[in-house]
């Protein structure tokens, strides 16, 4: 049974792990989520000199020779909670404490809409 909820956070394969062999070359293993990306790197990292994270822009974001993967999950995991909980300031003219930037009261939303027109 559905209950109508979607994960928070979805990937669609443009997170990947890059492996660095000592023969040379590359492999890229795409994963779906960073935490399916922390589990490949640990997996791999006795098996490749160098193990990297790129995210979906294609920037690197991890690399085991800067960085012990177990430290770089809980910068990861501190800085998603940051931003889990930064939200822009709005100051609502009719003060009500549930009125964000993103997520306005409904005379917030009113006023939007007839200032459209």
């Amino acid at each position: 049974m559905d209950d109508g909820t979607k994960p928070t956070e979805e990937y669609d394969d443009t997170v990947s792990v890059r492996l660095l062999p000592e023969s040379g070359g590359t492999e890229d293993i795409p994963c779906s989520s960073y935490t399916e990306a922390i589990r490949v790197v640990r997996a791999e990292q006795e098996a490749v000199p160098a193990a990297k994270i790129v995210d979906r822009d294609g920037e690197v974001v991890f690399t085991s020779a800067d960085m012990d993967i177990d430290d770089w999950e809980v910068e990861w995991k501190q800085a998603k909670r940051r931003l889990s909980v930064d939200v822009e300031v709005y100051d609502c003219p009719y003060d009500s404490v549930a009125c964000f930037a993103d997520d306005l009261c409904v005379q917030c939303k009113m006023d939007k809409v007839q200032n459209q027109y």
